[in-house]
């Protein structure tokens, strides 16, 4: 590991296994997370992503390997680092939304004063003004995600980890914490995120890590991992067909457009260039349209698993 580490990585996870009886959750993971991402940790259920969480958490410990945090091993004192959103949510049902904001926060060191005043900071951004004196039972599953964001994120943590956090939302306030996600990194933070949305993944992840039965089959930048599974497949609108085309390919599908254009998706051999298609296709349709189509995270995931 470079000497600057510190400056390019806010945790690592070096070579950590768990066990459980005759179960084994993790067997030798290692991931970097760099500072200031948005690092998607992906995988089928049952795949360890919940274990290695919690074991950054410290609710349960690694049997080998080891945490390091701002090139520190992981210990008790960083808790105050990190925010956790699990994904079994973990309110006091009976309590008030601002008496257990404050206890919460004050958990993590800060103030009541403090506490407060950045709570009503909150309840401002998340729209939740008013909510201060509701018990949490009385209020909707969506709701009482919004009021667990903010316990998550109420003592500033340099790293944020958030399972499956857009649970009982609606499309609106969904988009409202994707917001408030992006905000926070732009303002120097990490998050973890994990979940099965890989939508979510596409639209908000620079980094990505799949495990799968315990193991770590795929790490690194999103874009990389895309051109990685990249198959020389690209998407055609043209006015036309191909036929008389003398270059190799495949056609995987048409759709017809409006106004009798079709979009076309051809895949050709890893020699071809692009521009040998494209010089292919010119003397027989008519091109309006032509880029390459790389695969979705969700196609990654599902070829890489199975």
């Amino acid at each position: 590991m470079p000497k600057n580490t510190p400056d390019l990585y806010l945790l690592e996870t070096q070579h950590i296994s768990k066990r459980y009886a005759n179960h084994e959750a993790l067997r030798d993971v290692s991931v970097t997370i760099p500072r200031q991402s948005i690092f998607g940790l992906l995988g089928p259920n049952g795949a360890g992503k919940t274990t290695l969480i919690r074991i950054i958490n410290q609710i349960i410990e690694a049997d080998e390997g080891q945490i390091l945090i701002k090139d520190e091993p992981l210990e008790p004192k960083h808790i105050a680092d990190i925010g956790y959103l699990p994904e079994e949510r973990g309110l006091y049902k009976k309590m008030k939304v601002g008496e257990q904001l404050i206890y919460l926060a004050q958990l993590k060191g800060l103030s009541r004063s403090e506490a407060v005043k950045r709570i009503k900071s909150w309840f401002e951004r998340l729209e939740v003004s008013g909510w201060s004196e509701k018990k949490i039972e009385d209020l909707s599953k969506g709701m009482q995600q919004k009021i667990q964001f903010i316990a998550t994120v109420v003592h500033d943590p340099d790293l944020i980890i958030l399972d499956e956090p857009f649970t009982g939302f609606d499309p609106v306030n969904a988009n409202l914490i994707k917001d408030e996600i992006l905000t926070l990194q732009e303002r120097g933070k990490t998050i973890i995120f994990s979940t099965h949305r890989m939508e979510s993944v596409e639209e908000l992840c620079t980094h990505i890590a799949l495990i799968n039965k315990s193991e770590k089959i795929l790490d690194g930048k999103k874009q990389d991992i895309k051109n990685q599974f990249r198959s020389n497949t690209y998407e055609i609108v043209h006015l036309g067909d191909f036929n008389g085309v003398d270059l190799e390919y495949q056609l995987l599908g048409e759709e017809p457009l409006e106004e009798n254009y079709t979009k076309s998706t051809v895949q050709i051999a890893e020699t071809t260039s692009p521009n040998e298609l494209l010089r292919s296709l010119i003397p027989h349709i008519e091109i309006h349209g032509f880029q390459e189509k790389l695969p979705t995270i969700n196609e990654i995931f599902i070829a890489a698993v199975q």
